[in-house]
């Protein structure tokens, strides 16, 4: 979750209902028949799965992904009681825990299987652990769920994601601000460890990560990052540090819905302008971010480290 400090721009709240634009006018889509394909991560609960609603109304053919499996196929059961003239077949979905690599590439691998062409892939998985821990694959939780398993979904993703034309766009937070990646990129957890820091930290990689991947892959797939700003869901529940505090205090009543939230997500995922490639965005337009967030250099490193990591080329 987005928060707002000392210092941070606000944030002005948006219509839920606005829609941000038509699937068949998103770039890649001209002279093309049928609904377009976004996949969405993090889908199950919260700006996700207002996303995906917001999506598939739209017309999209949206394949929900997250790691609860009853609330992922909540969404999708959902979707497909809605219908859509268009596509009356059922909603896919996917249920991954980033925090096991095998299966994210289990996912990716599904994916290119039966989808030779996605237009949007939304990384918009993420989590905030007050806490330090560490997964499976000997990754601080932390940086392996908000940055890179969505790097290694990206990449394995990257034929049908050029052959659409695509677009990948990343949540990422004006929790960036909070503190600076060190010059020399690690994937080491603060020290001493603060979950807060190791969130602000992630948040500046996806903006780093959506730098780097525009330059590489343009023309053929655009990326873009945003924040959605403040938004109650279950996710600032469960989080420390200042939005674990702000749920406390009671503060979230004041926050946005998901549905605002989403709403540039889908703007950028839909709309035909207005957006910068490997760009940080918040409420429908450009937005700044901190200088160790838009380092060419921090983003060449972080995504060498980034392949090292997952056992890719860079």
């Amino acid at each position: 979750m987005g928060a707002r400090g000392r210092g941070l721009p606000r944030l002005r709240r948006l219509p839920a209902q606005d829609r941000p634009g038509d699937p068949r006018r998103a770039r890649g889509a001209e002279g093309l028949s049928g609904p377009r394909t976004a996949v969405v991560t993090g889908a199950s609960d919260g700006i996700g799965a207002a996303a995906a609603r917001r999506l598939h109304r739209d017309g999209w053919r949206v394949v929900v992904v997250g790691r609860s499996a009853e609330k992922t196929a909540t969404v999708a059961d959902e979707l497909e009681r809605q219908g859509h003239p268009d596509d009356h077949r059922e909603v896919e979905r996917h249920t991954v825990d980033f925090a096991r690599l095998d299966d994210v590439r289990a996912l990716a691998a599904t994916l290119a299987e039966q989808h030779r062409r996605i237009d949007v892939l939304a990384n918009n998985a993420g989590a905030s652990f007050p806490r330090r821990t560490t997964t499976v694959d000997g990754f601080e939780t932390t940086f392996q769920v908000d940055h890179l398993a969505g790097y290694l979904l990206t990449r394995l993703l990257e034929e049908p994601l050029r052959a659409a034309r695509g677009r990948v766009v990343t949540t990422s937070s004006f929790m960036h601000r909070i503190g600076p990646l060190p010059r020399r990129v690690t994937a080491d957890p603060p020290r001493p460890y603060s979950g807060m820091l190791a969130y602000s930290r992630a948040k500046t990689m996806n903006a780093l990560f959506t730098r780097e991947l525009a330059r590489r892959w343009a023309p053929d797939v655009t990326a873009t990052c945003y924040t959605p700003g403040a938004v109650a869901t279950s996710f600032g529940a469960r989080s420390g540090g200042l939005s674990g505090l702000a749920w406390k205090l009671g503060l979230s009543r004041s926050f946005r819905t998901p549905a605002q939230g989403a709403d540039t997500l889908v703007w950028l995922a839909t709309a035909a302008e207005g957006w910068r490639n490997g760009g940080f965005h918040a409420d429908r337009d450009t937005a700044p971010a901190m200088p160790w967030a838009t380092d060419d250099r921090r983003a060449r490193d972080l995504w060498q480290l980034s392949a090292d990591a997952v056992g890719l080329p860079a």
